[in-house]
């Protein structure tokens, strides 16, 4: 009888779990959440032709609307960083072992850059993995003459080099979840830390997330904190400036979601786990285009099943710069595949939307994913639609809408105004994010980089039905 490999006896343990096998029943509420999202499109889009005044744009009023109540939330939830709590939590018990995990494929470019800021770490890992998914671009030549490395086979645990801590293991092209997995069994650690070779921590990061597990023994997955970068050029200047904006919404959003323990989206730029959940889990799902973002709905519900407490978090004192996509292109290729990677997620787990069990993460966050499945096609037929009533003169329509997308961008320019003021506090930061450039982005955003990012996601849609999978 053969050994089963790594892969292997991780799968088998995914397969025992995910419902992308076994598939429970989708309980009523959740179906009832779900075509209520579409009914409600397909009665908007009719409406706008029946005529009405500021009501044909039902669609856009209703947009609006779903999102003025977010934005509400996350700045009810996260009042308490008026007067932020400690930036670093300390406890008594030892630090956890940690291994930091580098997935990359053709990465030689920036791998130096994401080094270097990992030796330079004030707690620096117990363990930093490349695993080198089958890279061909002088990645192997770097590893063996910058640092003196030979590669590691699956089983192996020493590597050797001019950095005690530092090992490399060279894995067929298999992708990034599976390579992910592969360094996970080898770690050995308590916790894993896994980051992109375009990311770039600050050097109390992994300090701040060590010192986060240890703080809280129910800790199982947290993200750190991320400002975007791209390259040079005019178009990564452009997409940088809009981006890091969203990126200061996105994760002031996720600590309000955290507060009432619905976080399930982490930064699989910059994620740390409990290697012993993870592996009790079967380790990252190589079918899904998001493997981060699916993995944390499988840790939480397998949480519920087994009657585990097992918490999420954001942890804003570990902190990092990760490289964002710099051209139309690219980034239209990234939100496409992250939001079909959302939608396949979304269909694996709908038996947790609308679901009590799962306390405030199936009654508030899950039926606010059904939603977003269905909101950027909102977004864009709100902007057709007013494409067409320009086009074709009714004033009498674009008037009062005008009015009241006027209003919107006062409300979103106040709230973005605030974020700032939050988020400068929150991080320890004063002087990074300056305020004119932001009132700027907020006024141009709703007319460029909003309809690009509703693009790359109604793309996903493509993703999701025809089942694209790459990294």
């Amino acid at each position: 009888m053969t050994t089963p490999t790594i892969s292997e006896t991780l799968a088998r343990r995914r397969q025992s779990i995910s419902p992308r096998f076994s598939p429970p029943p989708t309980p009523l509420a959740s179906m009832l959440i779900h075509g209520a999202v579409l009914l409600l499109w397909v009665a908007l889009f009719w409406r706008a032709f029946q005529g009405g005044g500021v009501f044909a744009w039902s669609a856009g009023l209703v947009y609006i609307a779903y999102d003025t109540l977010l934005l509400c939330f996350v700045f009810h939830r996260t009042l308490v960083l008026v007067r932020p709590p400690a930036i670093t939590t300390r406890s008594s018990a030892a630090p956890p072992t940690t291994t930091v995990i580098i997935a990359a494929h053709n990465e030689a470019e920036v791998l130096q850059a994401t080094l270097a800021s990992l030796f330079a770490q004030t707690g620096p890992a117990d363990i930093i993995l490349i695993a080198d998914d089958g890279s061909d671009d002088g990645t192997a030549t770097l590893l063996a003459d910058a640092y003196g490395l030979e590669p590691m086979r699956p089983g192996q645990s020493a590597g050797g080099g001019r950095y005690p801590s530092l090992r490399w293991l060279r894995l067929p092209h298999g992708g990034k979840a599976a390579s992910l997995n592969i360094a996970v069994s080898l770690a050995e650690t308590d916790l894993v830390l896994t980051i992109d070779a375009d990311t770039l921590i600050d050097p109390s990061a992994l300090a701040a997330m060590r010192d986060a597990f240890a703080a809280d023994p129910t800790l199982v997955a947290a993200t750190g904190v991320l400002t975007p970068f791209c390259g040079p050029g005019l178009s990564g200047r452009v997409l940088q400036w809009f981006q890091t904006y969203e990126y200061v919404r996105n994760f002031l959003s996720r600590y309000a979601w955290a507060s009432v323990d619905g976080l399930l989206l982490l930064s699989g730029a910059f994620a740390c786990y409990r290697r012993d959940a993870l592996l009790a889990v079967g380790g990252f799902d190589p079918e899904c285009l998001v493997e981060d973002y699916e993995l944390t709905h499988r840790l939480r519900d397998h949480a519920v099943r087994q009657g585990l407490v097992w918490r999420t978090a954001v942890i804003g004192a570990a902190q990092g710069r990760t490289e964002v996509p710099g051209t139309v292109p690219v980034f239209l290729r990234q939100r496409r595949r992250w939001f079909g990677g959302f939608l396949q997620t979304q269909y694996w787990y709908r038996h947790m939307v609308g679901n009590g069990r799962y306390g405030r993460l199936g009654t508030m966050m899950l039926p606010v994913k059904a939603i977003d499945t269905l909101q950027p096609l909102y977004g864009l037929t709100g902007a057709v639609l007013l494409v067409i009533y320009l086009v074709t003169g009714h004033l009498h329509i674009l008037l009062p809408v005008a009015c009241v997308i006027a209003a919107k961008i006062v409300f979103d320019l106040a709230f973005h105004l605030w974020t700032l003021r939050l988020y400068r506090g929150w991080l320890g930061r004063t002087g990074s994010i300056r305020p004119l450039p932001a009132i700027l982005a907020s006024l141009i955003e709703p007319f460029s980089f909003q309809l690009l990012r509703h693009t790359g996601a109604a793309l996903g849609w493509w993703s999701f039905l025809s089942r694209s999978r790459r990294w």
